[in-house]
């Protein structure tokens, strides 16, 4: 994609998709929280506060931070750089017309190439970066994602990038608990999902840290040393190792974020079990900005529902009757 299409197409929507998840959870929490109103807010006001008050300001300066850590933001073509060692390999030698060369015995035949040179992508990255983990958005400027070390340049960023994805769902519910004028229940909700979350990331990366059961019976060494951080390494970034790859899979998956910094179906039959549960949980374990404490609501209208249900009471949340509409 052009970098127009990258910052119009794409960045745009990352922010409208999180400001309307917000809008939506507003509505929902002025639903709870108000008794007599004929209204629960208005839409479009909530999206154009979100954008200007909460979303870019933010933005601003984790793009800024990623930057200061090497991500690159510029609008500069794409620059051929000389390797340091040449890279030599062979590949299939093919025709005019793109079909393979054969010899006389009819195999296919190869030849021997040499590249000094190296194509760097360029772009405006950090800007669309920072919204992207800010909004639980997902995706990423390159292929690699956030594995690429243009998006996530550090062990410092990639931190910084998972914390971007959390900080707006765990602050909903606290603005849950002021909304209702009862903070206990912003407690409950936070507390119910960092249980689930902290249990799923413990489990992910214990299972990440022991060897491959597959690569048993190879001669490959899984120990940590100073050489290498041991456990599971297939398809991870060594800068990056088992512990911060597995929590950054907790963690977007939890989000309802597609971003990624390790590839999932590189992960034990384990450690790959937690991203999978959280995505088939409707990743409301903090979840996606807004979407995530509104799923999480549904879950407790319907646990208040059963449980009056049990006992023989009319259901009840926030003092309001959980019953069919009159």
């Amino acid at each position: 994609m052009s970098y127009l299409t990258q910052m119009l197409a794409l960045t745009v929507q990352n922010f409208f998709s999180a400001a309307t998840g917000i809008a939506v959870v507003f509505a929902l929490i002025r639903g709870f929280a108000r008794q007599s109103s004929a209204t629960i807010g208005n839409f479009w006001v909530d999206v154009t506060r979100c954008t200007l008050y909460v979303l870019l300001p933010i933005a601003a300066v984790i793009a800024l931070v990623l930057v200061g850590q090497g991500s690159i933001q510029n609008f500069d073509s794409y620059k051929e750089v000389s390797l340091v060692t040449p890279v030599e390999y062979s590949q299939p030698k093919v025709d005019a017309a793109g079909q393979p060369v054969l010899d006389a015995q009819g195999k296919p035949v190869t030849e021997n190439l040499k590249t000094d040179k190296q194509t760097l992508a360029m772009g405006p990255v950090a800007s669309q970066e920072a919204i992207k983990m800010l909004g639980t958005n997902g995706g990423g400027f390159f292929n690699a994602n956030s594995a690429h070390p243009y998006e996530n340049p550090t062990a410092l960023a990639n931190m910084i990038q998972m914390l971007a994805i959390f900080l707006i769902p765990a602050a909903l519910c606290f603005t849950f608990g002021e909304m209702v004028k009862d903070r206990r229940q912003g407690v409950a909700v936070l507390a119910a999902m960092t249980v689930i979350f902290v249990a799923m990331a413990c489990v992910a990366s214990m299972s990440e840290l022991q060897a491959n059961a597959a690569l048993a019976g190879l001669p490959i060494d899984h120990a940590a040393s100073a050489l290498q951080a041991g456990g599971n390494m297939e398809g991870k970034e060594t800068r990056f190792g088992m512990a911060a790859s597995a929590l950054f899979a907790t963690i977007t998956t939890s989000a309802s974020c597609g971003a990624v910094n390790a590839m999932h179906d590189s992960f034990t039959a384990i450690g790959g079990m937690v991203p999978m549960l959280l995505i088939q949980l409707g990743e409301v374990v903090f979840g996606g900005v807004g979407s995530g404490l509104y799923g999480m609501l549904v879950y407790a209208v319907l646990a208040v529902f059963i449980a009056g249900l049990m006992i023989g009471r009319t259901p009840e949340y926030l003092g309001k009757k959980i019953e069919a509409t009159r």
